[in-house]
């Protein structure tokens, strides 16, 4: 059995919630491994996580770090989660 058959998608310990906010280093730590191990039925779990933790990033060199991990999970995002489709135009009967 694999590690990755081991967890189940979308999992958050309990102990990470407990421990409250993580150490600037931990929090760029996470988005890495969310940026790389995310996929199409875990992405919006996923930003949805590293949003909160970009939150938890006190200053601004932090968030500067983690612009590239934020952009790549919304560009996944974007391009896997299905676009709405436009009704089409009500068609008009012609005159002769």
């Amino acid at each position: 059995m694999t590690d990755a058959a081991k967890k189940p998608a979308g999992f958050v310990s309990l102990k990470s919630l407990k421990q409250g906010p993580p150490d600037p280093k931990a929090a760029l730590a996470e988005l890495r491994h969310i940026y790389f191990n995310t996929t199409r039925q875990t992405i919006q779990h996923d930003f949805d996580h590293a949003i909160d933790l970009l939150k938890t990033l006190p200053t601004e060199e932090d968030r500067e770090k983690a612009t590239v991990y934020m952009e790549g999970i919304a560009q996944m995002r974007k391009d896997w989660t299905p676009k709405a489709r436009k009704p089409a135009p009500a068609k008009t009967p012609r005159r002769r």
